[in-house]
């Protein structure tokens, strides 16, 4: 291993030993970056991995609320600004019971890559808070939006930091906290929130971006294998909006979904999840107070695997769309067995380093969220340049835009692999793609 990368992850492994998500990700990251830093020796010199590694600033605070019977409810909240030497911060926040720093120091410093590989002008950063949102109601939901906003106005902007949402944050929580904001502002800044209602700002094809932007990517990835996605079968995990955004386009290329995932367990349909009515039912459920995976059992007459996941499932491909940790190496195993061709990440680090090095020695091509799930954050950002010019696109000028940027980002990453002698290494090509526009960036700006 270099010299260099060897030292900074030791020094980052005893600083952040109670970080376990953040250490994955940083030491899948920069054991790619080894011929990068070989061939410039002045990152090494302007210290910029170490920079790179450390956030710009994490903030901490108390969210009290009340809930239906007048109680207070205390919860904690985050946000994490990463990196904005090529833009403002741009980041999702999360609300969950798993919410913590480990977890939210990751995703921050993977949206900081993924950021800069979309092109766009956007920083990196993510926050969130271990609040959760199954089983609450509209009121409380509300309540605790306007709580959390109380205390997040104050660090964003529409030049500073700009929030989305993530997970149990969709356009209802982005709409209780923009209301928030413009309460406290007493201005109309539509540009500080991303994910908005379309009437406020919202752009068209955003709830669909992340999937949709997935599949553009597939595409690519087909495309240089000679092959089609027409008639291959799906197993994907999750039932939220990346599910519903993923299936929605894989039925209109001619895939077919068979498992959707939820944390009780997965559904296997044999059909495909390819209907206008199954796949508009994904968004009934999310939206249901005591939503959960087994609802679309009942509803479509399918099989339910209590508290199983579906990686035993054969496929063609494999997507990911739940969140972070789901495929370890048994599950690896499960599915370099199945035959398959074709992994594609759309949640944010859903596989362990190990089972990734193992899907790529299987034979496997392996695609990362850094890349897949781009389409997201891409469209947030077109979002923001809609409402800096006071324009709204169509849906088909949203979704060319997003194609070719899912375009942009597959041809950019196999080419950083190509130039370094990695040859169709697509997870070690975005690393690469999207560290170089960001350390350059900083070289160029000083040391600060």
């Amino acid at each position: 291993m270099n010299g260099y990368v060897e030292r900074v992850l030791n020094e980052t492994r005893e600083k952040n030993s109670n970080e376990p998500e953040f250490l994955q990700t940083v030491e899948e990251v920069l054991t790619s970056l080894e011929p990068v830093i070989q061939a410039h020796p002045e990152y090494e010199d302007h210290a910029i991995l170490e920079r790179m590694i450390e956030p710009d600033r994490v903030i901490e605070f108390r969210v009290v609320w009340e809930d239906d019977e007048g109680k207070p409810r205390v919860n904690r909240g985050y946000r994490i600004q990463f990196n904005s030497a090529i833009g403002p911060y741009k980041g999702g926040l999360r609300f969950h019971p798993s919410v913590n720093l480990s977890i939210l120091k990751f995703l921050g410093f993977e949206q900081a890559l993924k950021n800069s590989l979309t092109t766009l002008p956007i920083g990196g950063g993510k926050g969130g808070s271990d609040f959760d949102p199954h089983g609450k109601s509209d009121k409380e939901i509300m309540r605790f939006c306007q709580a959390f906003m109380t205390e997040l106005y104050r660090h964003i902007g529409i030049n500073t930091d700009v929030p989305a949402g993530d997970i149990g944050v969709g356009g209802r929580e982005i709409g209780y906290m923009f209301g928030q904001y413009k309460r406290i502002r007493d201005a109309y800044e539509n540009g500080v929130l991303t994910g908005k209602g379309i009437p406020y700002g919202g752009s068209l094809l955003r709830p669909e971006a992340t999937g949709f932007g997935a599949l553009y990517y597939a595409e690519e990835v087909f495309r240089h294998e000679n092959d089609m996605i027409k008639g291959k079968t799906f197993v994907l995990s999750g039932y939220g909006n990346v599910t519903w955004g993923t299936a929605k386009k894989i039925a209109e290329l001619g895939g077919k979904v068979v498992t959707i995932s939820g944390h009780n367990g997965y559904v296997y349909d044999p059909d495909g999840v390819v209907t206008e009515e199954k796949i508009n039912y994904l968004l009934e459920m999310r939206l249901s107070r005591n939503a959960n995976v087994k609802m679309y059992a009942d509803r479509f007459d399918c099989q339910f695997f209590e508290g199983q996941k579906p990686w035993g499932v054969k496929g063609d491909v494999y997507m990911p769309c739940a969140t972070q940790n789901e495929v370890g190496m048994e599950e690896a195993k499960l599915i370099a067995e199945s035959g398959a061709k074709y992994y594609f990440e759309v949640a944010n680090m859903p596989t362990s380093n190990e089972a990734i090095e193992y899907l790529k020695k299987a034979g496997l091509i392996v695609a990362p969220s850094k890349a897949v799930n781009a389409g997201g954050v891409a469209v947030s950002a077109l979002e923001m340049s809609q409402n800096s010019q006071r324009l709204a696109w169509s849906a088909e000028e949203v979704d060319e835009k997003l194609h070719t940027i899912m375009k942009s980002i597959h041809d950019s990453s196999a080419s950083a692999a190509e130039r370094y002698g990695l040859g169709y290494d697509l997870v070690k090509g975005a690393n690469i793609s999207g560290f170089e526009k960001i350390a350059n960036a900083m070289l160029a700006q000083g040391w600060y």
